[in-house]
C-alpha cells in the first residue's frame, strides 16, 4: 500500500503540474499537494502490515515498514526547508513541478529497494532511486556547480550500479538463485571464493551509495553543486535508506558468511569514520564540511551492522531517525541563509551569525551537538545505541572499532564546535544582515528540533523500533 499511494501521489503531481495554469498559484498549490500527499503516505506506512507480493519478490516486514515511515518524515521535512528555494526566481516556474515529481520517484525506488526479497528487484529499486536523484542534482542548471555535481554523480552511480550488478552475476552463477531466501539455503564451501568476490563486488557497489571510504569521492563535489535542499535529501534520506537496506541483506542473505563480510566492515568503518574526520577540519566550505560529516555518520550507522542482531537493526533505524532531524536541521538553516545572503555557503559567512539571527545560531548549535553526540540530545543515545550494537559481537577487534570510533567522537566535536565558534565568538565587519525566516522553514526547524530534544529522552520510539526489529 505505501508503495500504491506513492505511484498515485506521482500522478496526482505530475497532472497537476500541466492543469494549474496560473503561475502565481501554481507553485503554493503544488507544495501543499505535495506536502498532503507524503502526510497521507507516512499515515499508510503507519497502517500497513507486513506482505508478501510478486512470488516472494517484494518482502516486506515491520522493521521495513518503521524505516520507510522515516525515510517518508524526512521527505517532508526536506520539501518544507525546500520552499525558499523552490519558490525563488531561478527556480520558479520552470523546475517547481518537476522538483516534486522527483523527488516522490525516489522516495518510491528507496521504498522497492527496502522491500525487495530479490536481488533483481533489490536493483531496480536502487535504479529508481539513483536515476531521478541525478536530476535533482542537475535541477540548478544555470550554476556550473550544479552541472559538474550531476555529471560526477550519475558516472559515479553508472560505475557502482555496474561493480553490483557484476557482483551479484557472480553470486547467480555460484548458487543458481536471486531470491534471498533460496540464495541462502543455495550458498555453500564449493564455490566459497566466488561467493567472496560477489560479496566484496555487491558491498562495493552499494559502498558508493552510502558514502563510505574508499567510494566516497563524489561526495563533496555533489554536495557542493547540488542544490542544499536536494543535499539534504541525499545526506540523510538516501543514505539511510541503502544503509538500512544493506544491513537487511548482509544479516539475511550473506549470515552463513559473516566471518567474511564482518572483517570487510571493520576495515571500512575505521576508514569511514577516521578519513572523514580528519578531512572535515580542512573545509572552509559548508557543503562540503557537510558532506565529511555525512561520511563519517555512515561509518557509525554500519557500526550498529557488525553485531548482525536485533539490537543491531533497533540500533541502526534508530541512528538513522535521529540523523534525519539533526542533519536536515543544519540544512534548513544553511538553506535559509543561501538564500538570504547571494548564495553564500561558505563558513566565514557565518562569522558573528549570533547576533545578528540568535534563533536561527541556536537552533543550528542544538542539531550540531546532537550531531557530535553532545548529551542530553538524541545524538548521544543514537551512538551509545550503535557502540552497544558493536560491542554486544564481544570479540577483542570489535571493541578496537569501538574504541577508535568512541575517539573520533571527539576529534567531530571539534571540527563542529569550529562552526559554533564562527557563529557566537568570531567577529567580522559585515555580519549577516537580520532577515525574518518563512513560515516553512520555521516549522521544518520545529519537527527538527522537536525531534533533537524528544527522540533521546522518550524511550517508547526505541521500544516501538525494537518490538519492530524482532
Amino acid at each position: 500500500m505505501p508503495e500504491a499511494f506513492l505511484v498515485l501521489a506521482l500522478i496526482i503531481v505530475f497532472i497537476a503540474d500541466f492543469a494549474i495554469a496560473n503561475a502565481k498559484v501554481k507553485g503554493s498549490m503544488l507544495s501543499c499537494l505535495t506536502l498532503g500527499l507524503l502526510a497521507v503516505v507516512t499515515a499508510v506506512c503507519v497502517t500497513a502490515n507486513p506482505s508478501e507480493a510478486f512470488g516472494g519478490m517484494y518482502v516486506t516486514t515491520a522493521a521495513a515498514n518503521v524505516m520507510k515511515i522515516i525515510l517518508a518524515a524526512g521527505t517532508f521535512i526536506v520539501v518544507l526547508m525546500a520552499q525558499p528555494w523552490v519558490s525563488s526566481r531561478e527556480t520558479t516556474v520552470k523546475t517547481e513541478g518537476e522538483f516534486y515529481m522527483l523527488i516522490l520517484s525516489t522516495l518510491l525506488g528507496m521504498f522497492m529497494m527496502i522491500s525487495s526479497g530479490h536481488f533483481l528487484m533489490f536493483f531496480l529499486g536502487l535504479e529508481m532511486a539513483s536515476v531521478p536523484m541525478a536530476c535533482l542534482v542537475a535541477l540548478d542548471k544555470y550554476k556550473k556547480n550544479s552541472a559538474e555535481a550531476a555529471a560526477k554523480y550519475i558516472l559515479t552511480a553508472t560505475f557502482s550500479s555496474g561493480v553490483m550488478l557484476y557482483g551479484i552475476s557472480m553470486l547467480y552463477g555460484a548458487t543458481g538463485h536471486l531470491y534471498f531466501n533460496d540464495f541462502t539455503a543455495a550458498l555453500s564451501a564449493q564455490h566459497l571464493t566466488l561467493n567472496i568476490v560477489g560479496l566484496v563486488f555487491f558491498f562495493s557497489g552499494l559502498g558508493f551509495k552510502i558514502s563510505l571510504v574508499p567510494f566516497h569521492f563524489w561526495t563533496a563535489d555533489t554536495y557542493q553543486g547540488a542544490p542544499t535542499p536536494v543535499t539534504g535529501y541525499l545526506s540523510v534520506i538516501s543514505k539511510g535508506a541503502a544503509a538500512f537496506a544493506l544491513c537487511v541483506i548482509l544479516m539475511k542473505v550473506f549470515a552463513p558468511m559473516i566471518e567474511y563480510w564482518e572483517y570487510l566492515l571493520y576495515i571500512v568503518i575505521v576508514l569511514s569514520i577516521t578519513i572523514a574526520n580528519l578531512f572535515a577540519i580542512r573545509q572552509k566550505e559548508l557543503k562540503r564540511f557537510m558532506a565529511f560529516s555525512s561520511i563519517s555518520q555512515a561509518g557509525y550507522i554500519m557500526l550498529a551492522v557488525v553485531g548482525a542482531s536485533q539490537q543491531g537493526v533497533t540500533a541502526l533505524t534508530y541512528y538513522v531517525l535521529v540523523y534525519v532531524v539533526a542533519n536536515l536541521a543544519v540544512f534548513s538553516v544553511i538553506n535559509v541563509v543561501e538564500h538570504n545572503n547571494g548564495g553564500r555557503t561558505d563558513m566565514r559567512a557565518y562569522d558573528g551569525f549570533y547576533s545578528r539571527n540568535p534563533k536561527l545560531a541556536f537552533l543550528m548549535t542544538l542539531a550540531l551537538f546532537s550531531l557530535a553526540g553532545i548529551p542530553p540530545f538524541a545524538g548521544m543515545f543514537s551512538k551509545f545505541f550503535v557502540f552497544m550494537a558493536a560491542a554486544q559481537q564481544g570479540s577483542a577487534l570489535a571493541y578496537a572499532v569501538v574504541f577508535v570510533a568512541l575517539v573520533n567522537t571527539v576529534v567531530s566535536l571539534y571540527y563542529y564546535l569550529l562552526i559554533v565558534k564562527a557563529m557566537y565568538i568570531r567577529e567580522t565587519e559585515n555580519p549577516l544582515p537580520t532577515f525574518r525566516t518563512d513560515t516553512s522553514t520555521k516549522i521544518a526547524l520545529a519537527l527538527c528540533t522537536a525531534g533533537i530534544l524528544l527522540f533521546g529522552v522518550c524511550s517508547c520510539i526505541y521500544e516501538w523500533i525494537f518490538a519492530a526489529a524482532a
